[in-house]
């Protein structure tokens, strides 16, 4: 942790919505004139996609049909645990970009599935954001979590997570459901190694929870809808966080346990707006404070 240099990261599996979630940070850090400096949890993949075929092929071909991007093989956890604690250090550090489709390789003349050259951070950012799967991952070699200052774990119950990712890649990226559920199978040791783990270090985790069957994720048509849902919202630390006042301003929560509120799926975004500009007003403040 820096009151120099801070750092926020937002960690959660593949399908898990951890991209609506940076959106809102975005619009926070945007609102509030904050430059913040932005980082994609896929750029420390240790393949690229070509790449990664090869790979997962060779392991199957040796009895490992466990081989994933949640797993500690096929990623670079040295590596972000190295910029974690970089920036912390001197506000700099090494990042690069993974490009997921056409045209976000177009302006690099990429194809599709591959990696930027590695690059310094911009100067004279306020704060590191990070958004993947290992923001907080722990290791006996490695040690991620001990260097955000403020650590978010989304985290839909399964059968939602589920219904996500096969939503997303059978209609947004084109594969077909016996493929993305194999992926989900193989993927299952490393979730359970991982990426679950990684909640026990969070500060705040989001869980969001649908109010509608979702018994068998496989065969469902649609994603619940936020207003089919409700979404727990737990604090690993509740000193400071003014519960009454958040009940207050988002209208159907509750509280379910002393650390523990629950809101309307609908108000989620209402209340990561409402939790996490005063943690962002803090850093800017602390941060203020030491630079002069």
């Amino acid at each position: 942790m820096s009151e120099r240099h801070p750092i926020i990261a937002i960690t959660g599996s593949s399908g898990a919505g951890t991209s609506t979630v940076t959106r809102t940070f975005q619009n926070i850090f945007r609102r509030e004139n904050v430059t913040a400096g932005i980082i994609e949890g896929d750029s420390f993949h240790r393949y690229d996609r070509k790449e990664m075929k090869v790979k997962a092929a060779e392991a199957e071909r040796a009895g490992n049909n466990n081989f994933s991007h949640f797993g500690a093989e096929a990623n670079l956890f040295g590596e972000i645990e190295n910029l974690f604690r970089t920036y912390s250090e001197t506000g700099q550090g090494k990042c690069r970009k993974y490009l997921h489709n056409a045209e976000e390789a177009a302006p690099y003349k990429q194809e599709p599935g591959t990696f930027t050259a590695w690059e310094d951070l911009p100067q004279g950012t306020d704060m590191l954001f990070y958004e993947g799967l290992h923001g907080a991952v722990v290791t006996p070699e490695h040690n991620v979590a001990q260097y955000p200052d403020l650590l978010v774990g989304v985290v839909p119950v399964i059968n939602l997570e589920w219904i996500q990712k096969l939503y997303r890649d059978k209609n947004m990226r084109g594969y077909s459901a016996d493929a993305v559920t194999d992926t989900i199978l193989r993927r299952m040791p490393d979730y359970v190694n991982y990426i679950t783990p990684q909640f026990q270090h969070t500060h705040v985790n989001f869980q969001r929870v649908p109010i509608v069957d979702t018994s068998n994720p496989f065969v469902a048509r649609d994603v619940p809808t936020a207003d089919e849902s409700m979404v727990v919202i737990r604090f690993a630390q509740p000193k400071g966080i003014d519960f009454q006042y958040l009940l207050n301003m988002i209208n159907g929560s509750m509280m379910s346990r002393a650390n523990t509120i629950v809101v309307p799926g609908g108000k989620m975004e209402l209340a990561m707006q409402l939790i996490f500009t005063p943690f962002i007003w803090r850093m800017v403040e602390r941060k203020k404070r030491v630079m002069n």
